[in-house]
C-alpha cells in the first residue's frame, strides 16, 4: 500500500533499483509522511534503510516547482554530506530536483547560483548554518522561507550536546522566518526510550506534534572477547598477532579509544603483514588525518570489492558514511557508551542482512569488565539517556552575538525577544537573558547605541574567527608535510622535534624540521616510531554501566562469549572484592583499608564521581579519582575520614561559594563549555551545575551509602 502512495518517478526509481519490496521503516514513514505534517523521528539499526524512508515520502510530497529550498538535510559530518549527497542525487534524478552540498569544502559558485536562484534540497551542517545566518542572513530568507522539511541525519548525536542546542536554537530561528511551518524528520540507530522518548521530541521544538517510528528488528551479533595484558602504554604484540590473525582476510574496522592508539594498530599491523607476505591495505582515519586522505581511505573501501582490509579509526567512522560491506567490528578496550558500541557493531555485516560479527580485547581487568558491562546492557536494551541542559545560558550568549552580527546591531527588545521566544531557550527566563545581554555589553562584546546592540570592539574579535561557528573546542595543531602533500596535524608536544619519528596516516615519520611560526612539520618516511601524542578527555560513563560492572563483580554467571583469559581476569576480580561483604548494592560500596591508603569504590558514572570529589574536598577529606576504576583513593587516615564522613552537607550558598572558589582558583574547570568563560560568574556556577557536577544523584548516593570495610578491618 505505502508503494503507491509515492509519486510516479519515485516507484520509477524503485523499480528500477530492483528492490523486490520495502524495508519495514520505509512502509511505516511513507504512510506517516505522505499523510500528515507531524514531525517524526525514524529508528531503526544501520543499514536499515532510513534515509530512503525519508525522502522517498518527501520527494513525492513535496513540489519542487514552488520558490526557494523545499528541503534541508542537516548532517553532523562533511564526510557524511559527501557521501549521502549521491544517495540523494540519485534519488532526484528522477524529479529533475537541484541538489547542493553546502559546507566550506563545497564548490562556492554552485553555491553563489544557488542563492541566485534558489530550489530543491541543500546538504549542510550546523556550522555552515551558522555562517550563514552571521555573514550573510539576508541569505537566509531568501534560501529557507519556504522550507518544507528538515531532515537531521544522525540525530542521537546531537541530543543533550551543546552543538546539539546549538542547532535546535538556529532550526528555532529559521521557523521564525519561514513563511509557513516545516516539519522536521530525524534519523538514528541509537535513541534512548527513557522518559518515553521525550528528549528527543523536545529536540524538534514541538514535543505534541512529534511521533516515534521504531523498527525493532534484531540483527544477529556474534560478539568474542578476548584478554591480552598490557605492561606499558603500547599494546602487547601477542593482542596484536591474535588481531592479524582474526582480520587478515576480512574487510574490518578497528575502534581503538584515541587517535594514538588507532596510529599504533594501523602502523604495526601493517608491519606484522609485510613479514608475511600479507595484503597492504592497513589505513587509519581520524580527524588528524588529512581530509584528502581520509576521503581515499573511504572511497577504496566503498569500491573495493575483493580485496581484504583494516581501518584503524575513531568516531569518524562510528557514524553512517558507507564504506560499503564491513565483515568485523573489534573494539579494543571499552567503549565509554552503550549507544557508541551499538554504532559500531552496526558497521558490520551490512550486505544481505548478514550477522555482525564483533571482537572485542581488553588489555586490563578493569577495561574487561567495563566492557562485559556495556556489552550486557546492550542485549538488555538499555541506551544512555542524553544528558540534558535544561538553561543552556553558554550556548544563549553565543547565539546572542550571533543575532547581534547578523543584524549589524539592533534593539536590546528585539534581542531579548527574539532569545526568549527560542524553542532551545525555552525554560530560561527573560530576567535572565537581560542579565547576560547587560554582562556582554559590561566586557565589551556587546556595545549599547541608544536602545540598541551592535557587537563591540572585544566581540569583533570573537564572531570574525572561523572558530566562532562551532561548539568544538579547536586544538592549536600543526599541519604535517611530506614532499608538498598534507599527510595531517598533530597537536604541539615535546615529541615534535627533529629527528624523533611519530605515526600518522598510518605510516611512520621522520621529523626533518619544525617550523613553530608556520605550525609546521616537515617528515619523511622512517622504518619505527612512536605513537603521536593527541589530547582530548576520556569519555563520560553513565552510572548504569558502573552499577552493571559492580554487579557483575558479585554474580557467579559465566559467559560463553569470554575466552579463557578473559574469564580467569574476571575471575580474579571477583575474588578481589569477595572479602567486602556486600548484601545491599543500591546502598553499600567497598571501602579498601590498608596500611598505605584508604580506596572507596563508588561504581557511579563520571559526573557524579567528579561532584563526590569536590563534596569530599569541601569537608577536608583530600583525594585522587581513578575514574578508569571509579574509586577515590583518600589522602587521610581512617579515623580521620569517619569523623569527616557526612559533613558535606552545606546550605546551597555555602556550596555555590566553594563552586565560586573553585572557579577562581581553577579557571580551568570551565574548558567543558566553549563559551561558559563569557558568562557572569553567578552563571558560570550555574552551568558548572547542570554540566559538569551532578549534585543531586551525588548527594542521594552519599545519604544512603554505607561503605563496607574489607575483611582484615572492621570499621569501629
Amino acid at each position: 500500500m505505502s508503494y503507491h502512495m509515492l509519486s510516479e518517478p519515485i516507484r520509477r526509481f524503485i523499480r528500477d533499483k530492483g528492490w523486490e519490496s520495502l524495508r519495514p521503516i520505509q512502509n511505516v514513514a511513507i504512510t506517516k509522511i505522505m499523510g500528515t505534517e507531524e514531525n517524526y523521528i525514524l529508528i531503526s539499526r544501520t543499514a536499515s534503510g532510513k534515509t530512503e524512508a525519508a525522502f522517498l515520502p518527501i520527494l513525492s510530497k513535496v513540489n519542487f516547482m514552488d520558490k526557494g529550498i523545499q528541503v534541508l538535510y542537516v548532517s553532523p559530518l562533511i564526510a557524511l554530506i559527501n557521501d549521502q549527497f549521491a544517495r540523494v542525487e540519485d534519488l532526484c534524478k528522477y524529479l529533475d530536483v537541484k541538489v547542493t552540498k553546502w559546507h566550506g569544502e563545497a564548490n562556492r559558485t554552485i553555491k553563489e547560483k544557488l542563492v541566485k536562484d534558489p530550489s530543491g534540497i541543500i546538504l549542510i551542517t550546523p556550522e555552515s548554518l551558522e555562517a550563514m545566518y552571521v555573514n550573510r542572513p539576508y541569505q537566509v530568507r531568501t534560501l529557507f522561507s519556504d522550507l518544507r522539511y528538515v531532515v537531521i541525519d544522525e540525530i542521537h548525536s546531537f541530543i543533550g550536546t551543546d552543538r546539539g542546542i546549538q542547532l535546535q536554537s538556529i532550526l528555532s530561528r529559521l521557523q521564525q522566518v519561514n513563511n509557513s511551518r516545516f516539519s522536521i524528520v530525524g534519523l538514528s540507530a541509537t535513541v534512548s526510550e527513557a522518559n518515553k522518548f521525550l528528549e528527543v521530541k523536545s529536540f524538534t521544538g514541538d514535543v505534541d506534534h512529534t511521533k516515534i517510528l521504531i523498527d525493532r528488528t534484531p540483527k544477529e551479533i556474534n560478539a568474542v572477547f578476548r584478554f591480552f595484558k598490557s605492561e606499558g602504554e603500547e599494546l602487547p604484540l601477542e593482542l596484536l598477532k591474535d588481531l592479524y590473525r582474526e582480520t587478515k582476510d576480512s574487510k574490518v574496522l578497528v575502534f581503538p579509544n584515541s587517535r594514538g592508539r588507532a596510529e599504533e594498530v594501523a602502523v604495526k599491523l601493517k608491519k606484522i603483514s609485510v613479514k608475511v607476505n600479507g595484503h597492504p591495505n592497513y589505513f587509519s582515519h581520524h580527524s588528524s588525518v588529512d581530509r584528502q586522505v581520509r576521503e581515499y581511505v573511504e572511497y577504496f573501501a566503498k569500491n573495493n570489492k575483493h580485496q581484504s582490509f583494516c581501518i584503524s579509526c575513531t568516531s569518524t567512522l562510528e557514524l553512517g558514511i558507507d564504506i560499503g560491506s564491513v565483515d568485523e567490528v573489534v573494539q579494543i578496550d571499552s567503549t565509554h557508551s552503550i549507544a557508541s558500541l551499538i554504532q559500531r557493531v552496526g558497521r558490520s555485516g551490512r550486505k544481505d542482512e548478514q550477522q555482525s560479527n564483533l571482537f572485542l580485547y581488553a588489555t586490563d581487568r578493569w577495561n574487561l569488565l567495563q566492557s562485559i558491562a556495556c556489552w550486557l546492557l546492550y542485549k538488555e536494551g538499555f541506551i544512555e539517556p542524553p544528558q540534558i541542559t535544561e538553561k543552556p545560558f553558554d550556548i544563549l550568549l553565543h547565539q546572542a552575538l550571533s543575532i547581534a552580527k547578523g543584524y549589524s546591531g539592533l534593539p536590546i527588545s528585539e534581542l531579548i525577544d527574539q532569545l526568549f521566544n527560542n524553542s532551545a531557550f525555552s525554560a530560561i527566563d527573560q530576567n535572565e537573558i537581560e542579565e547576560i545581554i547587560d554582562h556582554l555589553i559590561e566586557i565589551d562584546l556587546l556595545e549599547k547605541l541608544r536602545q540598541e546592540v551592535i557587537i563591540g570592539v572585544e566581540g569583533e574579535k570573537v564572531v570574525n574567527s572561523r572558530d566562532f561557528y562551532s561548539m568544538f573546542q579547536s586544538e592549536d595543531n600543526f599541519k604535517v608535510v611530506n614532499a608538498g602533500n598534507n599527510i595531517g596535524e598533530v597537536p604541539y608536544s615535546p615529541q615534535l622535534v627533529e629527528n624523533e619519528n611519530i605515526l600518522l596516516a598510518a605510516s611512520i615519520w621522520k621529523i626533518k624540521f619544525v617550523d613553530e611560526q608556520a605550525k609546521r612539520v616537515e617528515v619523511v618516511p622512517a622504518h619505527d616510531g612512536k605513537k603521536p601524542i593527541f589530547f582530548g578527555g576520556a569519555g563520560t560513563i553513565h552510572p548504569k554501566v558502573r552499577e552493571k560492572m559492580f554487579e557483575l563483580l558479585y554474580s557467579t554467571e559465566s559467559y560463553d562469549f569470554l575466552d579463557e583469559p578473559s574469564a580467569i581476569e574476571l575471575n580474579i576480580l571477583r575474588k578481589d572484592f569477595s572479602v567486602f561483604d556486600i548484601t545491599d548494592q543500591r546502598s553499600q560500596r567497598p571501602l579498601k583499608v590498608s596500611e598505605q591508603k584508604l580506596e572507596l569504590f563508588t561504581f557511579t558514572g563520571s559526573r557524579i564521581n567528579r561532584t563526590i570529589q569536590f563534596l569530599f574536598d569541601m569537608a577536608g577529606i583530600p583525594t585522587i579519582l581513578d575514574e578508569q576504576k571509579s574509586v577515590l583513593e583518600i589522602k587521610i587516615t581512617e579515623e580521620e575520614f569517619n569523623a569527616c564522613w557526612g559533613s558535606w552537607n552545606d546550605s546551597q550558598v555555602v556550596l555555590d561559594l566553594k563552586i565560586q572558589q573553585k572557579v577562581e582558583s581553577s579557571p580551568s574547570i570551565m574548558s567543558f563549555s566553549k563559551w561558559a568563560i563569557y558568562l557572569p560568574l553567578s552563571f558560570q556556577i550555574k552551568i558548572l551545575k547542570q554540566k559538569y557536577f551532578d549534585f543531586e544523584s551525588a548527594e542521594k548516593l552519599l545519604d544512603q551509602m554505607k561503605p563496607v570495610w574489607n575483611g582484615r578491618y572492621t570499621k569501629s
